[in-house]
């Protein structure tokens, strides 16, 4: 395939996905990028948003920002830069190629109105799990079934049996665009999540081969059970080299709050792979949204909560995408050993 084609094929994604983020005439469309990084995607988008009629600008930052402070959750290169920051406030949608994730300068422009779509992944990526109007549709019910329950309680044939007290923090849904004004998303993606009620979450969680460690990139190879209490790891315990990897890991940042229980929700994307890890040549390039999304996985967390309003801005933080989990809201039962027991959840054909 040739360049210019590549470019081509390229530009009328990017159309269809701004599409569906209703970009119309009139509004004004920024892209945030650091450095030289994606600047492919950021003439692109550019291109694709005037074609559809918007205003467009990109804002462009030195890669590693202002300043950087030691211990701070969220320094990225917008940090300090204020007038940067003022100026996305006053657009109608941002492309984010920089990464504002658990921010508050991202937290700061959506308050604003500004709609904001994270992208990350490379373009075959991007291709391979492009949002639908249906993924929307399971994504949001998700969310409809989190805001109505009180309490979730997960288990497994491996021995996960664990509870969440909900009810203190919103409930997030990703689906890969955003219509809405102030709404963040990500794209690709497709899963809803939320985080329990402070200090209310209870019981084992055990690590089984085939799930997933997304900050190595790793699948687990042998059982790592966590203990859980109070909203907190209180014990760890394997034998294999993923409990030592854990622990190293959670202990290197020196701070106690990146043994607490983060978000918690499921994935409902049948476009993404859980094999993907072991099967992709381009694995470098390539970041963890086939692991996030894949359909069925319970997506548990450690670390911060600052994305669902919460205080803890600790920079240490493990998605760990579960498989072959049940899950009950309340008395709803919404996955049996990875697979939706709630019909209306379940994917065309599944």
């Amino acid at each position: 395939m040739t360049r210019q084609r590549i470019d081509v094929e390229m530009l009328e994604l990017f159309k269809a996905e701004l599409a569906l983020c209703k970009v119309r005439e009139g509004e004004v469309v920024a892209v945030l990028s650091g450095g030289e990084d994606q600047s492919e995607y950021a003439q692109t988008f550019m291109l694709a948003a005037r074609s559809l009629g918007a205003t467009t600008f990109h804002l462009n930052v030195p890669k590693y920002g202002q300043s950087k402070v030691a211990g701070q959750q969220g320094r990225h290169a917008l940090t300090g830069n204020q007038p940067a920051i003022d100026t996305l406030k006053r657009v109608d949608m941002v492309i984010d190629l920089l990464g504002l994730l658990f921010s508050r300068e991202q937290l700061e422009i959506q308050g604003a109105g500004t709609r904001i779509l994270r992208v990350m992944e490379p373009f075959h990526i991007l291709k391979k799990m492009f949002p639908t109007e249906d993924l929307r549709r399971r994504t949001e019910l998700s969310r409809t079934l989190l805001q109505s329950a009180r309490t979730m309680r997960i288990t497994s044939p491996g021995g996960t049996d664990v509870t969440y007290g909900l009810k203190q923090y919103p409930v997030i849904s990703e689906y890969g665009y955003t219509d809405e004004p102030g709404r963040w998303d990500h794209f690709p993606s497709g899963f809803a999540f939320t985080q329990a009620t402070d200090g209310d979450v209870n019981g084992t969680v055990v690590l089984m081969p085939g799930d997933i460690l997304c900050a190595f990139k790793r699948y687990i190879q042998s059982p790592v059970t966590l203990t859980i209490k109070d909203g907190f790891i209180v014990d760890l315990k394997g034998e294999g080299t993923d409990a030592t990897l854990i622990k190293n890991y959670i202990d290197s940042f020196g701070d106690r709050r990146g043994w607490a229980i983060s978000h918690i929700g499921w994935g409902s994307n049948e476009r993404a792979d859980w094999h993907h890890i072991a099967a992709s040549q381009q694995l470098a390039s390539e970041h963890i949204m086939n692991a996030l999304s894949f359909y069925g996985n319970v997506l548990f967390s450690t670390g911060p909560n600052t994305e669902l309003g919460g205080t803890n801005d600790t920079p240490c933080h493990l998605d760990i995408p579960l498989r072959g989990c049940s899950l009950w809201l309340d008395d709803v039962h919404i996955l049996d050993k990875g697979e939706f027991a709630y019909p209306e959840l379940r994917a065309p054909g599944r």
